[in-house]
């Protein structure tokens, strides 16, 4: 939990504040008042660091559309990004082989270089991505499977993403939650924006290409829900509208 001292800056989409840590382990990428408020950025006796713990004070950047609640002494609480653990065929997370996971973007340096090193062929299609559990993205060729990207850890989120080069620099121009090995719901995109931001990348503000992924409790077939019907493409049966990929 952070309890506001002072807002120093604000805006209708984020906020710089001060703030106290008063209850538990918070990170970066953490998500806030249901999910409307995300830490971008803690910095720490002028340092940037990935987490605080209590009694510690430092200064945060928030975003996000509960921006407005933002006021000395309240207190915003935080059970954390939600973190999806493989779901996918037993054999494809077995082959994964020891340094094949992609490739980390802690900040904007790590992605300089990396997209430097990229070809015109490489950019022209989406590439793999995650975001690891402990808030970063990583990236890896298009055809690479996630749980290889994660180095068969949890993530915070996992899709496909394409880059573009604007007037402005490097942004992620197409982003989605298509991962039948993790199944990341729509909401995992406060995690995805808020590693986009530590890597220095402007993003459009959602998934370009969102997915609802629910498995049939009648014949466990996995489902892709379309046009908002929660009907199972197997065998007919509803579909839980709570989140339930699990094998």
């Amino acid at each position: 939990m952070l309890q506001i001292h002072e807002v120093e800056a604000d805006g209708p989409d984020a906020a710089v504040c001060v703030v106290r840590c008063v209850g538990g382990l918070v990170r970066t990428g953490d998500g806030f008042e249901g999910g409307e408020l995300v830490l971008d950025r803690i910095e720490l006796y002028g340092r940037e660091v990935g987490e605080i713990t209590p009694p510690l004070a430092a200064r945060v950047r928030l975003s996000g559309a509960a921006v407005r609640v933002l006021r000395p002494r309240i207190v915003i609480a935080s059970a954390g990004p939600r973190r999806y653990g493989y779901v996918g065929p037993p054999e494809i997370r077995a082959a994964v082989t020891e340094g094949s996971s992609g490739r980390v973007m802690r900040t904007p340096e790590d992605f300089a270089a990396w997209v430097a090193a990229r070809t015109a062929g490489d950019l022209d299609e989406p590439f793999t991505y995650v975001v690891d559990e402990d808030g970063f993205l990583r990236l890896a060729p298009r055809r690479s499977e996630h749980v290889a990207c994660a180095g068969r850890g949890w993530v915070r989120a996992a899709g496909e993403m394409a880059f573009v080069e604007g007037p402005g620099g490097w942004e992620a121009a197409e982003i989605s939650n298509q991962s039948t090995g993790y199944c990341p719901d729509p909401d995992s995109w406060a995690s995805v924006a808020a590693a986009l931001a530590r890597a220095g990348l402007a993003h459009p503000g959602r998934f370009t290409h969102e997915i609802v992924f629910r498995r049939c409790a009648g014949c466990a077939e996995l489902n892709l829900v379309r046009e908002g019907e929660y009907v199972c493409a197997l065998c007919g049966a509803g579909l839980p509208r709570e989140w339930n990929p699990t094998p």
